[in-house]
């Protein structure tokens, strides 16, 4: 009992630290006769911890009687763009690498993440999308990098 308050006490503290998305909208890219069409997805969600870069990320969405009862398992494709969008004001202490995003794309085992690394020698956010599994993550990534420059008059 005291590991799974743990590890919903974990969950908590993680949940509050990653970023909430957005959905954009979605397209249909294959339509199904029974369910829910397969479709692709695009939802935005700001840096929490980076004010003014917000990220975009496409994801691939399984439909079908599984999908529409949420038990499939979303297929590992996806897309990133991350981009100035204001004033960037990095904190003073900013880890080298840092999740900020995280979704699930299976009922219980798998997960699209975005991870922010700090390339300090150029002076540039780089943020990586990946899909992690409980038991085997897929090789599946995206990258994206926002250059810390001024913006506008600032």
């Amino acid at each position: 009992m005291k590991t799974l308050l743990s590890l919903s006490l974990l969950g908590a503290l993680l949940a509050t630290t990653v970023a909430r998305a957005d959905e954009i909208g979605c397209t249909t890219t294959t339509w199904k006769l029974i369910g829910a069409n397969h479709k692709v997805c695009v939802e935005a969600f700001k840096d929490a911890k980076v004010p003014g870069v917000t990220c975009h990320v496409s994801q691939a969405r399984t439909g079908g009687v599984s999908g529409s009862l949420g038990l499939a398992q979303d297929p590992s494709q996806f897309s990133l763009a991350c981009r100035q969008t204001g004033p960037i004001t990095l904190p003073a202490k900013l880890p080298e690498s840092e999740t900020i995003f995280s979704e699930d794309t299976s009922l219980v085992f798998k997960e699209t993440r975005v991870v922010r690394m700090w390339d300090k020698a150029n002076n540039t956010l780089v943020y990586v999308a990946i899909s992690r599994k409980l038991i085997e993550g897929a090789p599946m990534n995206s990258i994206s990098t926002v250059p810390v420059m001024p913006w506008g008059g600032h």
